[in-house]
């Protein structure tokens, strides 16, 4: 039985392009449509940025009360690095805006690297985030070309994979699993430093947050039909009304 007031946890595989708060917006919608209420608690456990996929996970009702505790677990990402190159975002929200020499750069060297980046690090996060400044996103800073300077922080990587090695096209593959806060373009960012060279992040999945798997999350554009398959307990107005 789904009863979203009552609390539910759903996961979705977010679209590219699409914001974390898009895919909050578009379930309250369809859900409260589909059960005929005015309002709805309805929030998200970590942020995924526009330009990744992956694992969102969906609190509603009652549920959005362990959205801080659902942010706590261990994150599984899949991410596609450029080598040679730099970008202001550190992604490809931006143009390159340095290129640097690669041909020192063996898969021996890569792996060398990585290993570098396990356990508890020190790390930047983008200018190009959502880290708050002065009371501001700082993406609101950058993009109006304001300088940033944000501090350092320590995360934990648990684990850093080279799953593919494509020297001729300047291009790995990397799996990591690390703690919450970390910053996956930062990642890239630095593994370019390390290498003697640049580095910025163009591909980025979410596989997996916690026990929540990316092959088990549902469809936003098949959501509606999946809504319409399950059984719906709606609680009385009265019930409703003090869950607000």
């Amino acid at each position: 039985m789904f009863q979203p007031q009552q609390g539910e946890i759903l996961t979705f595989n977010k679209p590219y392009k699409w914001t974390s708060f898009d895919v909050v917006s578009k379930v309250r919608a369809k859900v409260r449509n589909r059960i005929k209420v005015k309002k709805l608690k309805v929030g998200h456990a970590g942020t995924l940025d526009p330009l990744a996929t992956g694992v969102l996970i969906i609190c509603l009702g009652k549920a959005t009360k362990r959205i801080e505790e659902l942010q706590k677990h261990t994150k599984e990402y899949v991410a596609t690095v450029r080598l040679g190159a730099t970008t202001p975002s550190f992604d490809l929200e931006t143009e390159e805006d340095a290129t640097f020499p690669t041909e020192h750069i063996t898969e021996e060297l890569i792996r060398k690297v990585l290993l570098q980046f396990t356990g508890d690090i020190l790390q930047t996060p983008p200018i190009f985030s959502a880290v708050k400044v002065q009371g501001k996103r700082a993406y609101e800073l950058a993009r109006t070309g304001q300088e940033v300077e944000l501090k350092s922080k320590h995360v934990f990587i648990d684990e850093i994979e080279l799953m593919q090695c494509d020297l001729e096209n300047k291009q790995i593959v990397i799996r990591v699993v690390c703690s919450k806060g970390t910053y996956i373009r930062s990642l890239a960012r630095d593994i370019g430093i390390a290498l003697n060279s640049g580095a910025y992040l163009t591909d980025l999945c979410r596989t997996r947050i916690g026990e929540y798997k990316l092959a088990d999350c549902l469809d936003i554009e098949t959501f509606d039909t999946w809504l319409d398959g399950q059984d719906i307990r709606i609680m009385n107005e009265q019930s409703a009304t003090t869950d607000k």
